[in-house]
């Protein structure tokens, strides 16, 4: 066994590498409990390491797991790299530089949007040593009162159409009568917009009641939410007897105009007939 001077400097070596890899070694730390965010406000992902050594030279990368290479944020050699960036999160996520040098590596999130929810995670790496945590974040949006629009008569009975928009997560949309009950309405229209909020809208045929009045409910039940419009028709509305009237009025103008054309088509014939006859008899006379 060697006990020479090069043998001692490779044991040296060892210890010191030992010690520097022990000293580099950390947890990364976070909250277990999901975050719940309102669109339009600026939130903070909390992550930290532990113990409180700075993570100034240290890879900073904060990934969004439910994207295909979902990097939202990178900082790395002292900078930020912006390149591979998810486009939706450019000029909205930030680092606190000042709080770096005790090791807290949380990300600000600028005006939520409904595609920020879902996964992150925060994945910190020194040059022999690395740990991540992942948070759940939500995102909630209570949209617009629901807006009522009146289609017109529809098999018999009344059509109504019932829109609301700016929500998250996906609500539901219900028709109701005075009583609460719900009714049978058509298919519901979802469309979900750039910025992951939800449209939704649907028609309805209602039949007169006592009371005409109708409501159109959408609700959330994740975040406990809902919004109601009521609409009241009136009677008369119901009544189908103008429409008919005018109907029979328009037909019969219809008919009364395509009688006159004919006979005035006829006559004019007739005229024209004579006429030629006419002048057939006077060039004989002439003739003669």
């Amino acid at each position: 066994m060697e006990t020479g001077p090069d043998s001692l400097f490779v044991t040296l070596l060892l210890l010191l590498h030992s010690s520097h890899s022990e000293s580099e070694k950390f947890e990364v730390l976070g909250p277990t409990d999901p975050i719940v965010a309102v669109a339009g406000d600026d939130i903070i992902l909390p992550c930290y390491l532990k113990p409180n050594i700075s993570a100034e030279d240290m890879t900073v990368d904060w990934l969004n797991l439910d994207f295909k290479d979902g990097r939202v944020y990178r900082y790395q050699n002292r900078k930020i790299i912006r390149e591979d960036q998810i486009p939706s999160y450019i000029g909205r996520t930030s680092l606190f530089k000042e709080e770096l040098w005790r090791g807290n590596t949380s990300l600000k999130l600028t005006r939520v949007q409904g595609t920020d929810e879902g996964r992150y995670k925060c994945f910190i790496k020194a040059l022999s040593w690395y740990d991540d945590f992942t948070i759940q974040v939500l995102v909630k949006a209570v949209g617009s009162k629901p807006v009522v629009s009146i289609e017109g008569h529809r098999e018999g009975g009344m059509g109504l159409l019932c829109e609301s928009e700016g929500w998250h997560p996906e609500p539901e949309l219900a028709w109701l009568d005075s009583k609460g009950v719900h009714l049978s309405a058509g298919p519901p229209e979802t469309h979900r917009d750039f910025k992951g909020f939800y449209r939704v809208k649907q028609h309805v045929i209602v039949q007169e009641t006592n009371t005409n009045r109708f409501t159109c409910r959408v609700q959330q039940s994740r975040i406990n939410e809902k919004m109601e419009t009521e609409v009241h028709l009136p009677s008369e509305l119901f009544d189908t007897t103008p429409w008919r009237i005018s109907f029979i009025v328009l037909s019969c103008l219809g008919a009364i105009t395509v009688i006159g054309l004919s006979l005035a088509i006829y006559c004019i014939c007739i005229k024209k007939e004579d006429i030629t006859e006419k002048l057939d008899e006077l060039r004989k006379e002439r003739g003669k």
